[in-house]
C-alpha cells in the first residue's frame, strides 16, 4: 500500500485573521527601523551575495530579547498551524525575525527558504516560513506574495494589515515588485531535524 498524505495536511495555510492590530505592526515597524539596516543578500550566510536582478529590500534583524511578547504570540501561532495544517516533527523558532522593506521597485524573485543542511551546516533545518504583513494594504500598490505549482503562477494572495501565512519553507515563492509606496513585512522561519 502507498502511503498517503492526510486530508488536513497543508502546505500553505493563511491567520483568519490578523495575529496583530495597527498599534502592534507600528510598534514592530518601529523595532525594525531601531536595529542596524542591510541591504539583502542572495544565498544568505557568509556566501550570500547582492544581486539586484533576483532581489532588492531592505532588511533588519529583530533581537527576541526586543520583543519577547510578540515573538511569543507567533509562537503560540506556530504552534496550532502546525498541529493543524503541517504536522512537522520537532519544529521551533530557531531564527530571529527579520524585518523587511521593499521600496518601490522592490521585490524578491522566484526562491525557496529552505536550508537543507541548516545555516551553519547542521541541524536545525528550515521547515516552516511565515510571512506577516506590517503596512496597510492601502499604503502601497503591488508587491504581492505568490507561490509557484506546476500548473503556473497561482493568484495573488490577499493581505490584511496584521495578518500572517505560513508556508512549507520548501514551496517556492517570490514577492512581485511594488509599483507605489513601501511594504513592509516581517519574516520568520521554524527549523527542526530533517524531514523524514
Amino acid at each position: 500500500m502507498i502511503p498517503r498524505m492526510p486530508r488536513w495536511q497543508a502546505y500553505v495555510a493563511q491567520t483568519t485573521e490578523p495575529m496583530f492590530t495597527p498599534k502592534q505592526c507600528q510598534m514592530i515597524i518601529d523595532a525594525g527601523h531601531s536595529c542596524a539596516p542591510e541591504q539583502a543578500k542572495v544565498g544568505g550566510g557568509k556566501d550570500g551575495q547582492y544581486d539586484t536582478k533576483k532581489r532588492v529590500t531592505t532588511i533588519s534583524w529583530i533581537p527576541f530579547n526586543k520583543m519577547p511578547e510578540m515573538y511569543k504570540q507567533v509562537e503560540n501561532q506556530l504552534s496550532i498551524i502546525n498541529l493543524n495544517h503541517f504536522g512537522f516533527d520537532g519544529v521551533r523558532l530557531t531564527e530571529p525575525a527579520q524585518f523587511t522593506e521593499y521600496p518601490k521597485k522592490g521585490f524578491y524573485d522566484w526562491h525557496m527558504d529552505l536550508n537543507a543542511f541548516g545555516a551553519s551546516g547542521e541541524h536545525p533545518i528550515r521547515k516552516i516560513s511565515m510571512t506577516c504583513l506590517l503596512s496597510d494594504p492601502k499604503d502601497f500598490t503591488g508587491g504581492e506574495l505568490m507561490f509557484s505549482d506546476a500548473g503556473g503562477d497561482q493568484k495573488p494572495l490577499d493581505f490584511k494589515q496584521g495578518q500572517a501565512i505560513f508556508f512549507a519553507s520548501f514551496l517556492r515563492h517570490k514577492v512581485a515588485p511594488v509599483k507605489k509606496g513601501i511594504r513592509r513585512s516581517m519574516v520568520m522561519w521554524f527549523g527542526g531535524p530533517p524531514f523524514k
